[in-house]
C-alpha cells in the first residue's frame, strides 16, 4: 500500500485556514485528498474546561479530543475509512450529520493545535503555518462567529482577549518556527497556493 503524503495546516484563530482549506480541496479530483478537521474531535460541552468566569473555553487543547483525532488519522493511513458525527458548538437545535472520510493519497489535518500535539505532529510530512495579523484575525473571527455560530460581538470580544489571544501565544505561535512553509494571509494567498498545489500534484501523479 502507498502511503499517504499528509499535510498538517495550522494557523492563529481567524488566520483564514478554513478558505485557504476549500481552495486547496477545490484544487483537487474527489478521491485524491482527504481533509480531516480538528474541529470535529472537540469534546462534549460537559467536558469542555472553563475559564475563572464559567466561560467555556474551546481554546485550548484539553477541549480536543486529541486521542480520537490521532486515531482516524491513522485509520486513514492504514487506508480504513472514518465516519464521525458533526460537531455543531452552541447549535444543540441544529442535528449534527454524520461525515465520511475516505482514504486519499493526500491526506489534511488542520486545527489551531495541530503542531502542539506532538504524536499528532510526528505523523506530518509537510507544516505549514498560516500567519496573519492580529486586527485581521479579530476581525474574522467576529464575522465567522456571527454568521456561524450566532455569538454576538461582545462574547466574541471577550473570548478572544480572554481565551484565543493567550492561547495563541502559549500554545500556537511557539510552534510557527517548526512550519515547513508560513504563509502570510493577510489580503491573500494564491501565489502561495499555486505553488503548494504544483507540490501536491506531484504527490497525487507518482
Amino acid at each position: 500500500m502507498i502511503q499517504p503524503f499528509i499535510v498538517g495546516i495550522t494557523g492563529g484563530s481567524g488566520s483564514g485556514k478554513t478558505l485557504f482549506l476549500r481552495t486547496l480541496m477545490d484544487s483537487f479530483k474527489p478521491g485524491e485528498i482527504c481533509v480531516l478537521s480538528q474541529d470535529n474531535y472537540y469534546k462534549p460541552l460537559h467536558l469542555q474546561p472553563r475559564d475563572e468566569n464559567g466561560m467555556v473555553n474551546f481554546d485550548v487543547p484539553d477541549s480536543i479530543n486529541v486521542e480520537e483525532y490521532e486515531k482516524d488519522l491513522n485509520a486513514l493511513k492504514e487506508g480504513k475509512s472514518v465516519e464521525r458525527l458533526e460537531y455543531t458548538f452552541n447549535h444543540p437545535e441544529k442535528k449534527p450529520q454524520v461525515l465520511f472520510f475516505e482514504p486519499a493519497p493526500i491526506i489534511v489535518v488542520e486545527g489551531i493545535f495541530v503542531l502542539y500535539f506532538e504524536h499528532l505532529a510526528k505523523l506530518v510530512d509537510l507544516k505549514i503555518f498560516i500567519d496573519a495579523k492580529e486586527h485581521i484575525k479579530l476581525k474574522r473571527r467576529i464575522e465567522r462567529d456571527k454568521a456561524e455560530r450566532g455569538i454576538g460581538v461582545e462574547e466574541v470580544l471577550y473570548q478572544y482577549q480572554y481565551h484565543v489571544a493567550p492561547t495563541f501565544e502559549k500554545f500556537i505561535l511557539p510552534f510557527k518556527q517548526a512550519a515547513d512553509l508560513i504563509i502570510p494571509n493577510n489580503d491573500g494567498f494564491n501565489q502561495a497556493m499555486d505553488i503548494l498545489v504544483s507540490y501536491l500534484r506531484g504527490k497525487v501523479d507518482q
